[in-house]
Order: C-alpha cells, then sequence, then structure tokens
C-alpha cells in the first residue's frame, strides 16, 4: 500500500522514499509538541481492559472509536488534502479503509507484507509493531469542512458542497480563545487509540505514509489515559487538575441517549443523507495554568468545579453519582455549588438537556520557553449537531466559567464522522463520494 492513488507511478526513488519518510515524521511526531489525557469514558468510567491482544471490530453501522471503552492511548492527527483531484482522493480513503482495518485486526499494512512487492520498494508496513498485540486499537475518521470547499472559499474542487452538511460549520471564536491555526482546523482527521502507544504511533505513521501525494499532515496530539489496572475497574479517571472528569458522561449501555444527543438521525438533513448514522467530532485542546492551579487552596479548587476533589462528590452532598442539587444554600444563604461552578454551568440541567458523549485524554507536552509546564486536556466529544448542543454549552461556559481562570484553549476543530463501514470492499465516505 505504498501507493496512494490508481495510475500513481508505484516506482519508488531515493528522494521520494525520504519525502514520503518527512511527512510521515510530521504527522506521527508533530503531538510530540501536544501530548496526552484522559477524560471521561464513552462506556462508562473506566476502561475496559480485555487483554493485549483483544481487538475491535472494525466493520459495523457505526464506526469505532466512539462508544468503545477508552484506551490509554490517543493520537489524533488532522491533515489537509493536496490533491484536486476527486479520484485520488476515493483512493486515498479506499486505501486508508483497508489499511486501518488489517491493522485493527492485529495485521501488517499490504496484502503481501514487508516482504512483498519488489525488493529495491520500501516494505508495505513500516515494522513497529510486528511484535506487539492489537491492544484494542481502533481507527475513526472525520471529514472537515475544507473538504467541502470551505477552505478555499468558493472553489468546490470535489463537487461536494451541495452534500456539505448544514451542522458542519466553523466553530465560532470563543471568548478566552487563544487558538494557534497550527492546532486547528483541518480537512481530515484521524483519531487513533490504542492500550499502547507505539500502536497507535504505527497507525498513524502508516496512514500518512499511504496518503502521501494526497495529503500533507496538519497538526497531530498524542493523549493519555487510564492504563489498565491502575486503578479498580470502573473508577473514573482525573484530569490533571486532580478532579474526576467523566462522572456524567454518555454510555453505550444508553442507547436511547445516543440516538438523541450523538447519532445523525436520517431526517436530520436532507442534504446530508450520506451522514446518517455518524456523528460530529469537537476536538478542543485545553491548556491549564497548572502552577496557578496548585497555589490555589483545596477549598478554591472545589468551589471552580463545584464537586468535592477527593471523592467527586458534588458540593450539595452525597456521592460521586448523587445529581448536583443546584439549589441547597449553606448558612450564609449562598449556594453550596457557586453560580459560576463548571459542574453546574456545564450541567445538561442548565443546557436545556443537551449532552455530550466526552472522549478526552490528558496531554503532557514538557515545558514552555518559560519553563512552566505544558499539560492540560484535549477534549474530544461526539455530538449529534454541534451547533445545537455544543456550541450553547461552551458558550456558557466562556462566559462565566470560574476555570476559565486556570486554562486557555489553543486548538479548536470540528469535523463530520461519517457512518461505519459495513463489510469488506467499502470504504470510509463511500455514500458521500459516489457518482
Amino acid at each position: 500500500m505504498t501507493a496512494t492513488t490508481a495510475g500513481a507511478d508505484r516506482r519508488w526513488t531515493r528522494r521520494r522514499f525520504l519525502a514520503a519518510g518527512t511527512a510521515t515524521a510530521a504527522a506521527a511526531g508533530a503531538g510530540t509538541a501536544a501530548a496526552v489525557t484522559r477524560g471521561g469514558s464513552a462506556a462508562g468510567p473506566g476502561p475496559n481492559p480485555g487483554g493485549g491482544d483483544a481487538t475491535v471490530a472494525f466493520h459495523g453501522r457505526h464506526q469505532a472509536g466512539i462508544t468503545t471503552p477508552p484506551q490509554a492511548r490517543l493520537q489524533l492527527a488532522a491533515f489537509d488534502v493536496t490533491t484536486e483531484r476527486r479520484h485520488e482522493l476515493v483512493d486515498l480513503l479506499r486505501a486508508w479503509t483497508s489499511a486501518a482495518a488489517q491493522m485493527t485486526a492485529g495485521r501488517e499494512v499490504g496484502a503481501t507484507g514487508a516482504t512483498g512487492g519488489p525488493a529495491l520498494a520500501p516494505p508495505d508496513d513500516t515494522g513497529e509493531a510486528l511484535d506487539l498485540a492489537p491492544s484494542r486499537l481502533t481507527i475513526t475518521v472525520g471529514f472537515g469542512p475544507g473538504l467541502f470547499g470551505a477552505r478555499r472559499g468558493t472553489d468546490d474542487r470535489f463537487g461536494l458542497a451541495a452534500r456539505r452538511p448544514a451542522a458542519l460549520q466553523p466553530l465560532p471564536h470563543f471568548p478566552g480563545d487563544d487558538l494557534d491555526p497550527a492546532r486547528s482546523g483541518g480537512d481530515l482527521c484521524l483519531q487513533v487509540c490504542a492500550d499502547e502507544a507505539q500502536i497507535a504511533f504505527h497507525a498513524v505513521r502508516n496512514l500518512a505514509r499511504i496518503g502521501f501525494g494526497a495529503v500533507t499532515p496538519r497538526w497531530s496530539q498524542l493523549g493519555f489515559g487510564q492504563a489498565a489496572g491502575a486503578t479498580p475497574s470502573g473508577t473514573t479517571p482525573r484530569n490533571l487538575m486532580g478532579f474526576k472528569d467523566g462522572t456524567a458522561n454518555l454510555g453505550a449501555g444508553r442507547p436511547d441517549l445516543l440516538d438523541e444527543y450523538v447519532w445523525v438521525g436520517p431526517d436530520d438533513d436532507p442534504g446530508a443523507g450520506w451522514l446518517a448514522g455518524g456523528t460530529y467530532l469537537v476536538a478542543r485542546r485545553i491548556a491549564m495554568h497548572i502552577e496557578t492551579w496548585d497555589r490555589s487552596s483545596r477549598a478554591e479548587q472545589e468551589a471552580v468545579f463545584g464537586r468535592d476533589k477527593r471523592h467527586g462528590a458534588p458540593l450539595s452532598g452525597g456521592t460521586e453519582t448523587t445529581v448536583p442539587d443546584f439549589e441547597v444554600t449553606g448558612s450564609d444563604g449562598a449556594p453550596l455549588i457557586p453560580l459560576d461552578a463548571h459542574v453546574r454551568l456545564a450541567h445538561p440541567d442548565t443546557n436545556g438537556g443537551s449532552r455530550l458523549l466526552r472522549r478526552g485524554y490528558n496531554f503532557a507536552d514538557g515545558t514552555d520557553a518559560l519553563g512552566r509546564l505544558d499539560g492540560g486536556l484535549f477534549f474530544v466529544a461526539f455530538t449529534r449537531d454541534p451547533h445545537r448542543h455544543f456550541v450553547p454549552i461552551q458558550s456558557r461556559l466562556a462566559g462565566g466559567d470560574a476555570l476559565n481562570e486556570y486554562i486557555k484553549v489553543t486548538g479548536s476543530a470540528l469535523f463530520a464522522v461519517p457512518p461505519g463501514v459495513t463489510g469488506p470492499g467499502g470504504h470510509w465516505g463511500e455514500a458521500l463520494l459516489a457518482p
């Protein structure tokens, strides 16, 4: 799978090989400056181990990596499409789909393996995962607004403008955002998750390699979460501020809520029926002012979140899973959960019932130019309609969340996630790109 398009020159010169290696390194390594976290679970508060040999089915109505119990590692890579030819875009998605199905099943990339093809050609698979188990690898693809002409204004290079979902509009600039264009946007994204970091790296590396000549890496983010066995099963993971993250997250055990808030319905957008069964991926890189946070008292930290730090219970009382009571007051008459507490402003009761399926990860990217820790939360969420659900919630948070004093959003992106590939022979985006 060294070629990305039908009819492309399959001969590899040393110069072309080195150029491909450079592009691959940019995609797989760019995330070293943007690394790791673990947020709420998509199917419960903790990971679902199952051993390194465990695999997650690639084919199905929905893409894997959405309601899949979160793995310990993330690498999300965004790409810009450089080809102007529709058939080359189709060829790319076919090649990516085939390679993803092979890798998630624990097989090498390429039908003939590393020894197939001309002796002087690079092997189909880069090889660093040959001795490793599949580690519940999942690969999820998303399509950005630029694929439909948004990045080029009125230029509809692939003839897809009429099929662009109405909700696939760039996210607004929220108060407090300090976005780095080099960490935002993209025409395509790959969310790669596994319980082993090298497995995730291998997947992104090989898909970037396959895409050489059709796509160029834009940005990449590494993430880490709760490794299997690190805590008792069912324990809610913690963010880098030390608080439990994902207590009330949507779970796979509530298909009614997933249908209401996550999966795009067949009648949601008459002009984009190809997205039915899919969803939208929102990505936000949230850098934390860790040193400032660490100088705050525990009482102040708990007031910011509206929860007890050790046990995760709301300040209104109870246990971690107790529904917060926003009406209860203390002896001074003030609400026990402050009016600007994060849990109050983010809660469904404050947002007309809107809920998100969160799948965030912690990141730690060393230190910045001033020697401060560069870490935080790489927020990933899946939603049926980002402008109806995510944007109102984020607008409320941006306008009054006490947490804003300690965080800064430095990257942002939105992608439409097509439905899954139901069987061998199909490919990602097939319904969108069908003649």
